[in-house]
């Protein structure tokens, strides 16, 4: 799976970061490599509904998933 780059705006609108896909997020992936990251450190890649699953999956099987929470847009 590839992934467009984290953290992304798009005008007033924040995409999801699963390529190729525009869809609106919804929620927020919340993630660290323990092997370059402090723990406390969170990077995010954001997730529509319809790649919540997938994001998560990719990042939980490399253990870098530590968190999902609702997307709340700035």
């Amino acid at each position: 799976m590839q992934l467009d780059p984290q953290e992304v705006r798009q005008g007033d609108r924040d995409p999801c970061s699963a390529k190729g896909c525009q869809a609106d997020a919804v929620w927020a992936l919340l993630w660290n490599n323990p092997k370059i990251h402090t723990p406390e450190r969170r990077k995010t890649w954001l997730a529509c509904e319809e790649h919540r699953g997938s994001l998560s999956d990719f990042l939980g099987a490399r253990g870098f998933l530590r968190e999902v929470e609702p997307h709340r847009p700035s």
